[in-house]
Order: structure tokens, then C-alpha cells, then sequence
């Protein structure tokens, strides 16, 4: 195996040696790339009295074609759909998440030059660029993955990537079940509110599946309802027919052409939504989202970032407060009581399990406060498992008949239709 100096003299001199358009021609077929690289090697090799063996000039060959064709080291870790998460903290400190649970990788890169231009042909890959006067970039994949780097000197260690990697898998409430993240009664509680048109924001951090459960909730969605989706990175897969995809955009080099979620939850009500599914809900476009659901949207969903259901109306708050709109806090709440049906707790738990720790309903206002109501928790205890996973148990608290998802699912008439799907409740 060639040593670090080694690797970054051949990457340099090979590099400098290649033809860009001829290698793009062949970069889809692997083999004649790596062949092409391997003759390439060894005569940069000759040219310079580098001796050099079959099997390090093939792994230069490897190393050079990861390079090119985009990912690197990290193409193994892009290929492996067991991992979810892939979190670059400098050349030789690679880290993956598999299972919700983060692990060092061997990866590494040749030095921090390698790894920056392999974060700017991703970058360019997607029509943006990176440098010392742009060092920040958020964006999407061709394959839908998302995108974040960082370079100097912003980055202090050495360039920083994450790619949250598209599913190519999308998950159905029953798969939930399944994997133990809700209970089969949880699972038909949250069919009747998407079937019957009620407004559900699910609530969770980062990567606790929130974006999962809303594509789940997605499937129930009428297909003869007209949807449209607003992401800052389009996720959300729906199959209905009926679907209008949106997704925000930053400023360009002259900072202008910026198009905020904002901007496309205000362009969205002129469209004629019978539903607006807001990806993430992050600032002032709360306060037109919330206008929607009170303004005959029906069944509009989205998630944002909090850690339980009273933090997440406390969010919303916030993120009102945010926009132009001078309302007193009261009128805030009194929005947030009225338009908001139901609160889906997402929760990743200290063993990389997903859980819904609870689904709570919006009951209105007493005493100037937004009054919750708890429908199903999820208890966990002190003792886990032979595997390593928390015991814990899932609570009903009894008051379905009384929720307003039952009062709608009476109007829509839907008992039959949840009788087919999971038994029915």
C-alpha cells in the first residue's frame, strides 16, 4: 500500500495527465475507467523513476476513479443502503449512522486538498459553487440525497460534508408498526386523521423520522385531491395524481433570485391547494401556513423541529413572531388552537430506535394557554433488552371517541375503508 506522500505525488502527476472529456465518455462503464487510470499510473510512474507494483497501481487507479466520477472514498458508503447518514469532519474523521447509531469509518481521504475538490465537483455536480468567498452550501443531490458543506475558513479542521441519503424505500404505517414505532392502534388513529382531512404537524429532531412518517401519512391522501408540496429539499415522494412539487431556492452570486418558503406558502394559496404539505415548517411562513389550515386547507400537514408536543406549540409561536404579522400572543394561540387538529411526537431514543412517543390533540384555549390532550404515549422504562434496546411500553389514555379525528372520520364515512386496511380500530 502506498503511503500518504505517495498517494498525493500519484494523484497530483495522474491528475495532470488526464484527459477530462475522454474519461467522461467511459466514467459509466468502471472497468475500462479503472484500466485506463491503471495504464496512466504506471506511466507516471516511468516518467518519474517511481516503481511502482500491479496492486498499488490498481488501488491508485481505485482511488483516482472514485475521485472523478464524484463521491471519492465515500462512493462504498453512497452505495451501502444500510447506511443513512454520512458525516465528513476532515479527511481521516468519517463517521456513518447505521440504525440511528453513528460509527468511525476506516474511510479516509489522501489530505483536505483531495476531499475539497471532491466537495466542489459535488457542489458544481448541482449547479452551485463553493470557495473562500462562498463557503457555505446546502443543496440536493441528483439521486435526491441531501447536501451540506462547509470549507475553510469557516471549516477549522478541514472540509466538512454531510449527505442525508434518499431512501430509496419509502416506509407505509405498517412497516412502522412493524419495526415497533407505533402500536397497530396508533397506526389506524393516524389513517383516519390523514383520510379525514385533519391538520397534523409532526414534531421531532433531527433525524427522527419525521420526514419518514409524513411520507407515510402521505399515502393516505385521496387521489382526487389536489396537493401541493413545499420543501427546501424535496423529499417527500406522494403517488397521488394530483400533485404540484415546489421547492425554495437561495440567492445566486448577485444575491438575488432568493425564493423563501415564505414565498412559496403565499404562491401556494393562489394555486387552488385542496392541500399544502409544507416539508419543514422553520420560520415566518408559519404564520401563512397557519392562515391555510384556517382558511378551508383541510388536511394540511407538516413538521418542524422540537422536542415534545407543548415545545412544539411554542415553536409555532416563535416562528409567527417572526413574520410581519403584529398579532398579540393570545391571537397567536388562538391561530395555532384553530387550526392545528393534532401533534405527532417523532422521538430517536438514546438506543437508535425511532419511536412515536406521542400523538397529541389540540383541544383550544382556556385561560389565554393552548390546551393539549394526550392520546397514545410511548413509556419507556430503565431496562433494555438482550440487544441492547430500551423496554418500553405504548399507552392509549382512552379518549378516541372523543377526539375530533373520530368526529371527522363520522362525516367522511370512512369506517368500512379502515376495515380493509388494518382491521379497523
Amino acid at each position: 500500500m502506498l503511503n500518504k506522500e505517495q498517494q498525493v505525488f500519484f494523484r497530483n502527476a495522474v491528475l495532470s495527465n488526464l484527459d477530462i472529456e475522454k474519461l467522461e465518455q467511459i466514467q459509466e462503464e468502471r472497468q475500462t475507467l479503472l484500466n485506463e487510470l491503471t495504464q496512466i499510473v504506471y506511466r507516471v510512474g516511468t516518467q518519474n523513476g517511481q516503481y511502482i507494483t500491479a496492486l498499488d497501481a490498481g488501488e491508485m487507479a481505485e482511488i483516482i476513479a472514485d475521485e472523478i466520477t464524484g463521491y471519492g472514498p465515500l462512493r462504498e458508503l453512497m452505495e451501502d443502503d444500510t447506511v443513512n447518514d454520512i458525516l465528513v469532519n476532515g479527511p481521516n474523521d468519517i463517521w456513518v449512522e447505521h440504525a440511528g447509531i453513528l460509527e468511525k469509518t476506516a474511510k479516509q481521504f489522501i489530505n483536505n486538498e483531495q476531499l475539497t475538490d471532491i466537495a466542489k465537483r459535488l457542489v458544481a455536480r448541482v449547479g452551485r459553487r463553493i470557495d473562500d468567498g462562498s463557503p457555505l452550501v446546502d443543496s440536493r443531490l441528483p439521486d435526491g440525497s441531501r447536501l451540506n458543506v462547509v470549507v475553510a475558513p469557516i471549516a477549522l479542521d478541514g472540509t466538512s460534508i454531510s449527505i442525508r441519503k434518499f431512501s430509496k424505500n419509502k416506509k407505509t404505517l405498517e412497516e412502522l408498526v412493524n419495526f415497533g414505532s407505533m402500536t397497530l392502534e396508533m397506526a389506524n388513529f393516524l389513517i383516519i386523521a390523514a383520510r379525514s382531512r385533519v391538520n397534523i404537524i409532526v414534531s421531532g429532531g433531527t433525524g427522527s423520522g419525521k420526514t419518514t412518517l409524513l411520507n407515510a401519512l402521505s399515502n393516505y391522501i385521496s387521489h382526487t385531491e389536489r396537493v401541493i408540496t413545499l420543501e427546501d429539499t424535496a423529499e417527500l415522494r406522494l403517488e397521488q395524481p394530483h400533485v404540484v412539487r415546489l421547492e425554495t431556492r437561495i440567492a445566486g452570486i448577485e444575491h438575488t433570485g432568493a425564493v423563501t418558503m415564505q414565498d412559496l406558502v403565499i404562491n401556494a394559496l393562489r394555486m387552488r391547494p385542496e392541500r399544502i404539505i409544507v416539508g419543514e415548517c422553520r420560520g415566518a411562513e408559519a404564520f401563512q401556513m397557519l392562515q391555510a389550515m384556517n382558511t378551508g386547507h383541510d388536511g394540511s400537514m407538516s413538521t418542524l423541529h422540537a422536542n415534545s408536543p407543548r415545545d412544539a406549540t411554542s415553536r409555532l409561536e416563535s416562528m409567527v413572531m417572526m413574520s410581519n404579522a403584529s398579532l398579540p400572543l393570545e391571537a397567536i394561540r388562538r391561530n395555532i388552537a384553530s387550526a392545528i387538529n393534532i401533534i405527532v411526537q417523532a422521538s430517536r431514543l438514546n438506543d437508535g430506535t425511532r419511536k412515536i412517543t406521542n400523538i397529541t390533540e389540540i383541544m383550544g384555549m382556556e385561560s389565554g394557554q393552548i390546551v393539549l390532550q394526550d392520546i397514545f404515549t410511548y413509556q419507556p422504562s430503565q431496562y433494555h433488552d438482550k440487544e441492547g434496546k430500551i423496554i418500553g411500553e405504548f399507552i392509549s389514555h382512552g379518549l378516541l371517541s372523543n377526539s375530533v379525528v373520530y368526529q371527522n372520520a363520522q362525516i367522511f364515512n370512512l369506517s368500512d375503508e379502515l376495515q380493509q386496511i388494518f382491521g379497523g380500530i
